[in-house]
């Protein structure tokens, strides 16, 4: 495969090094950890003066190269956000550390001693587009988990994330951790992205965030074990005994607060029986903050001046101030439109109604499943788990939103006195 021509190590020379730190880091105290996750947070928050400057070049090369306002605000740091990025990095370094956590374990009736305990990945590898939040978060979580980090935060944010893993190094170095703990390969390009998905035995697992084209291409492509994120197809659903005032309210924050990200709404299913009495103050709350309706024939003969919706709209994650409607018979049709267009990340009911609403926490099968709040909570910063690696849409050991306890594997460890089986 070839290789763009670069200054500084080669990509093999890269993987090296984070598989070296890996090895410090699996055996690193939690004491070290979260000195560099400290040092990783005060350098955030009084860095403005390096990150912002070249935060700013990324987000003028996006409006001349035509990205999409949605991608735009994800690029966008200022004061705030470093400060809420920071606070997160404060918040994983608070959490319990879990390796060497003892998952199950017992003594066998020979008196063996067995028991299944955490441990570290190894090496980390992350594929994300325009992100540079992921660069900080998943450096925090892979450190506090023992695990090096290789990243490939994409062209987009290539001048942040440069700035961003500069700063990343020298605070665990100062450590005394190895700078190699965190390391970028944006200096590779597309070809660095496509040797990360092909570097079984250097990486021991990938995470892609993004695009679901991003994330297809690397399911698809890559050698390296995947954790699948996945698109945000997000359906809240209006049952019949709805009370207006949490419909309102509940909608309009799933939708509008942050319209870019993944756990933002991007269909209603509204039931027939209250579609007249519950579509115009709903809607009219969503207009009012810039939104677009894509609306079925019912919904449109209820509301006037709704853009007629296609079948495409159903599967879109607009990451806009964009949404669909449409009028359901009752819940089953809910559902059914749900399993047919949901990515299975999130999805609401807002009821009154006790019995449908564990109908549909049990029968619909998405990462996660809400009653009455908002889609917006699918987060790992919400769930108490300080920052996330993403939202996973597999089911495998990570589903949902992912933490420390998704960046460990499991061994066994076994001690006896002597014993030789019979």
């Amino acid at each position: 495969m070839s290789q763009n021509v670069v200054t500084g190590p080669t990509f093999l020379a890269k993987l090296d090094a984070s598989r070296e730190a890996a090895r410090v880091l699996a055996t690193a105290t939690a004491g070290q950890k979260d000195a560099a996750l400290r040092a990783i947070a005060d350098v955030v928050a009084s860095s403005a003066e390096r990150i912002l400057p070249a935060n700013d070049l990324d987000l003028a090369n996006a409006r001349e190269n035509g990205l999409s306002a949605g991608m735009q605000d994800r690029l966008r740091l200022d004061a705030a956000r470093l400060g809420a990025l920071a606070e997160a990095v404060r918040e994983v370094a608070a959490l319990t550390d879990p390796i060497g956590q003892v998952v199950r374990g017992s003594t066998l009736p020979n008196g063996l001693k067995i028991a299944q305990v955490r441990v570290p990945f190894g090496v980390v590898g992350a594929i994300y587009e325009a992100r540079p939040n992921v660069t900080i978060d998943i450096a925090a979580l892979a450190l506090k988990s023992g695990n090096a980090a290789v990243l490939r935060g994409g062209s987009a944010a290539q001048n942040t994330n440069a700035v961003l893993v500069e700063l990343l190094q020298e605070a665990i170095a100062g450590v005394g951790l190895p700078a190699d703990s965190v390391q970028t390969i944006d200096e590779f390009g597309r070809d660095g992205a496509a040797q990360l998905m092909r570097a079984r035995g250097y990486v021991d697992v990938l995470i892609p965030r993004g695009s679901a084209d991003l994330i297809n291409t690397v399911v698809s492509q890559s050698t390296v074990p995947v954790i699948e994120t996945g698109a945000g197809v997000v359906h809240i659903f209006l049952d019949e005994s709805a009370d207006e005032s949490s419909a309102v309210d509940i909608v309009h924050n799933a939708k509008v607060q942050r319209p870019s990200v993944c756990n933002a709404l991007e269909t209603l299913l509204v039931h027939r029986a209250v579609a007249e009495q519950l579509l115009p103050p709903v809607l009219a709350a969503l207009r009012a903050s810039g939104v677009t309706i894509h609306g079925d024939e019912a919904t449109r003969a209820i509301v006037a001046d709704v853009v007629p919706a296609t079948e495409e709209d159903w599967a879109t994650e607009y990451m806009s101030l964009d949404l669909s409607v449409r009028v359901v018979d009752d819940l089953d049709a809910a559902m059914d439109h749900i399993r047919r267009y949901s990515t299975h990340h999130t999805e609401s009911i807002i009821t009154n109604n006790l019995a449908r609403a564990e109908r549909f926490l049990a029968e619909v099968d998405s990462a996660v499943v809400m009653v009455n709040a908002s889609t917006r909570f699918t987060d790992g910063g919400e769930f108490g788990f300080g920052a996330e690696v993403g939202i996973s849409t597999q089911k495998l050991h990570a589903r949902g939103p992912m933490g420390l306890g998704e960046l460990t594997s499991t061994k066994w460890v076994v001690r006896g006195t002597g014993h030789v089986r019979g």
